[in-house]
């Protein structure tokens, strides 16, 4: 029977990207400023610029988003962050322009190998391509790509990189049509 041995887990060779002061600065600003009620975009965003952020124009962050590390995280134009989406970056997120994260998702850039008994860490990056809807809930797993256009609906799981111009729905997340914008 398999055993997992915690005692043996060992992610020294993980590097965040940050000295401690940086990351206990930002947790700090993180918490004052995205990871509450705080309502001003503008300050968000000058707030991840000033802690290595790329952003580009017009993003909305709204109130009680959780971001891991900022200097990992890039963002196009028009991408807006609903209320309570976790971004989970130990590795690099990417989201091109005019990319929507509705209200409560999480991208997850971490996970374990259960099949060590070590339980060793895991990280990916997640891109976005231009005009990806990730719905309210939706969960996307390290390594994932969501193609141009592509659909996550709410509350579904994409362990799987999401084909351009399709909706995905469930958990595990399956391709149920393709999608059409009408002008």
């Amino acid at each position: 029977m398999p055993k997992t041995d915690l005692s043996k887990f060992d992610n020294t060779w993980y590097d965040t990207g940050a000295n401690a002061f940086k990351r206990a600065a930002w947790y700090i600003v993180n918490a004052i400023f995205l990871n509450s009620a705080f309502p001003i975009s503008r300050v968000k965003i000058g707030l991840l610029k000033a802690f290595g952020s790329k952003i580009g124009k017009r993003v909305i962050i709204k109130p009680h988003v959780n971001i891991k590390y900022p200097w990992k995280l890039t963002i196009g134009n028009n991408v807006w962050i609903g209320e309570g989406v976790w971004i989970d970056n130990l590795a690099n997120v990417i989201m091109k322009d005019n990319v929507c994260i509705s209200q409560g998702a999480f991208l997850l850039c971490g996970n374990h190998n259960y099949k060590k008994e070590s339980f060793d860490l895991i990280v990916k990056e997640i891109i976005m391509e231009e005009g990806v809807w990730v719905g309210a809930k939706a969960i996307i797993c390290p390594g994932v790509t969501c193609f141009s256009h592509s659909v996550l609906t709410v509350a579904s799981v994409a362990s799987k990189n999401l084909d351009a111009d399709s909706i995905y729905s469930g958990n595990p997340a399956v391709k149920i049509r393709k999608r059409a914008i009408n002008d």
